[in-house]
């Protein structure tokens, strides 16, 4: 219900998303775009680019006067360092000077050149870049902003970089402590495991090496029956399972205790259902991370996302081969981070909302916000 597709390269004039089938009447800005942009800057481990790299963000269309009018949204964000690259990105016909034919092990480059037949890995990395994510998070922008008017907030924060690691039970943050987790320079909830986080991170820059980590996602406010058990492909858990895994360098995907509960038997493993003359149904636990039978319960929803290190570093150590001559040599240096970790959260935050948002107009439907938010109140006022 909800679609969007990115276009432009990491180096390229500018990165674009349309997304499509937003109702008419949501309120958005250029400023809450251009904040979870700078929201995704965010990170200690963070390279150079970070520092001077700012988002030129314009609504070309869709919008008018502050609101969705209904027809597809067009963002655009503008590459403030395009001057430097022209030459060697330019759309016009021509060849680069300097191709790169050290594939990195760990990146597209190597596969990219061939599936597609390129002699130079900057085809494939220009695109195959994170930078991709800034599109992506203008998009959630527009997600999250619909969702507010549902009562869902999607927040996120790191439990692992490294091998420093939160406790299992330590405490989640709600919406409300989404500035602090922001404020954390690794983007942690708990002060102790954040100061082994940077240590972790530290440890890695010097030795000019790459760190990964896990994102954890949190979903509050979401509605019950949001995706589906009759398909295969509207499941919901596999809709964000998908998402989490399409963000750059994801190598797995776990919803609620996941792999946990596999080494359990069953009577310790699932949510217990109760009933709360107050409130309804309730759940005694969170261990299926809000999910059931692909279908969210209205509970809390947890998604945990693996990111493995980068794969440039600052020491190119990893061997690899010159794709011209076959001769063994070492990746190439293209400018890096040390790592992505604490950003990788916001990207991770979108993907969530941009599945959430979808199933919640599927469910619901209208073509304007007011319709939307009628639908919604009704139908929680039928499971009371």
């Amino acid at each position: 219900m909800l679609r969007y597709l990115t276009a432009g390269e990491s180096h390229g004039p500018a990165l674009v998303v349309v997304v499509e089938g937003l109702p008419a009447g949501l309120p958005v800005t250029v400023d809450e775009i251009g904040t979870e942009l700078a929201r995704r800057r965010l990170g200690f481990g963070r390279g150079p680019r970070m520092r001077f790299e700012r988002d030129d963000v314009e609504l070309l269309g869709g919008v008018r006067h502050g609101a969705t009018l209904g027809s597809p949204v067009s963002v655009v964000i503008h590459n403030t360092e395009w001057p430097k690259w022209q030459e060697e990105m330019s759309p016009a016909p021509g060849i680069t000077s300097a191709p790169l034919r050290q594939p990195r092990p760990g990146h597209a480059d190597l596969v990219g050149m061939q599936k597609y037949g390129f002699d130079d890995a900057r085809n494939v990395l220009e695109r195959a870049s994170a930078r991709e994510t800034a599109a992506r998070v203008a998009a959630g922008a527009l997600a999250k902003a619909l969702l507010s008017h549902l009562g869902t907030s999607v927040i996120s924060h790191v439990t692992r970089m490294g091998a420093a690691a939160l406790h299992p039970d330590a405490a989640r943050p709600t919406p409300t402590d989404l500035p602090h987790v922001d404020q954390s320079p690794v983007r942690c909830f708990d002060a102790v495991t954040e100061a082994a986080m940077v240590a972790e991170v530290e440890g890695a820059a010097k030795a000019g090496d790459s760190l990964g980590g896990v994102i954890e996602v949190l979903g509050y406010g979401v509605p019950p029956g949001l995706g589906s058990h009759v398909h295969w492909d509207r499941r919901i858990d596999g809709l964000l399972a998908q998402a989490l895994m399409s963000i750059q360098a994801m190598k797995g995907v776990e919803i609620g205790e996941g792999f946990a509960v596999a080494s359990r038997r069953g009577s310790a493993a699932h949510d217990e259902i109760l009933w709360d003359d107050a409130t309804g149904y309730t759940r005694a636990s969170d261990r299926a991370g809000g999910i059931e039978g692909g279908m969210t319960t209205g509970g809390l929803l947890v998604a945990r996302a693996a990111m493995k290190p980068l794969a440039s570093l600052n020491r190119p150590v990893l061997r690899t081969v010159d794709t011209e001559t076959k001769e063994q040599t070492v990746s190439f240096k293209e400018r890096t981070d040390v790592t992505a970790v604490p950003a990788a959260g916001v990207v991770a935050e979108t993907m969530v909302a941009l599945v959430l948002a979808s199933e919640a107009l599927r469910k619901l439907g209208g073509d304007s916000l007011a319709e939307l938010v009628r639908n919604h109140d009704a139908y929680r006022a039928s499971l009371a």
